[in-house]
């Protein structure tokens, strides 16, 4: 084939996929309640790692118990696609104290990595329409998340809403907040389990997380299925200061956590593990 027509047929290639995505911009745009318009959005089209000016990292043990080690090499785009990859890989614990009681130090390594990506320190909204379209990988031992949390407060007391969690066979609509205790968190906890759905390819699919939230109330959806409806009448935190939490900005995170103290036994799974995310948007008024 001739170079000249090769560069005809990419060209016609671009403008096609430009227009797909331009038609599918449309359609959302035609469900979007009256009056909101796209605020910030990361399609993910740019092959290589995530764009630095719309995301950060979290790195090493975290939270949770969990097996992994979070870094940011385990993250990238590619044909359209964020991937946050699981790996069984061992990593030395440069912060390990042998007889620590601390977890995060009584590790000398760990048997995982993966990638925590958060807009924190450099995007937060409050309110308005949260989206993620994705694919989750719903094997033994596999957490992933696409959740929020308060810019002002430690957790729980900052506020924390888990738009899609999964593990153990059921996805989780959340949200939490803070009691009298320090660290001590009040739930709101919806769980499905996906064989209701009743789709043996349900797991090989993409679907879409939604978060509708405003100054009443936060409802969560999975393909405009909704799973959960908090009312912030009640989520006032119950400490001195006895603020509500989520009438404050909240930044995002995408993370693939492994094991941990709810994820499961990861030992009988192949690696690696993807979670794949076609797009991320955020809608306001």
């Amino acid at each position: 084939m001739r170079l000249r027509q090769v560069l005809v047929i990419g060209v016609l290639m671009a403008a096609a996929m430009c227009t797909a995505r331009e038609a599918a911009l449309r359609v959302e745009a035609g469900r979007l309640p009256e009056g909101y318009r796209l605020v910030w959005a990361d399609e993910f089209e740019a092959d290589g790692r995530p764009d630095p000016e719309k995301w950060t990292y979290e790195t090493g043990l975290v939270r949770n118990r969990e097996a992994q080690w979070y870094q940011l090499e385990n993250a990238r785009c590619e044909n359209g696609l964020l991937v946050i990859e699981g790996r069984r890989e061992r990593t030395a614990n440069p912060d390990y104290k042998p007889g620590s009681e601390n977890w995060k130090e009584s590790r000398e390594y760990s048997e995982y990595t993966s990638t925590s990506m958060t807009t924190r320190g450099l995007h937060s909204w409050q309110f308005g329409r949260f989206e993620m379209r994705g694919r989750i990988d719903t094997r033994a031992g596999l957490w992933p998340a696409f959740w929020s949390m308060g810019v002002e407060g430690e957790w729980p007391s900052n506020g924390e809403i888990d738009i899609m969690e999964y593990y153990q066979g059921e996805l989780l609509a959340n949200a939490a907040w803070g009691t009298e205790k320090r660290w001590t968190p009040e739930w709101d906890i919806v769980r499905k389990p996906i064989t209701e759905f009743n789709d043996p390819d349900w797991p090989v699919k993409f679907h879409v997380w939604r978060m509708d939230w405003d100054a009443d109330g936060i409802r969560l959806y999975v393909d405009d299925l909704l799973l959960n409806t908090v009312d912030l009448k009640d989520t006032f935190n119950r400490d001195q200061e006895g603020r509500n939490p989520f009438r404050q900005p909240h930044y995002i995170l995408l993370n693939l956590a492994i094991g941990g103290t709810v994820g499961g036994d990861p030992s009988g799974t192949e690696f690696p593990a993807r979670l794949e995310v076609d797009y991320v948007r955020i809608y306001q008024r």
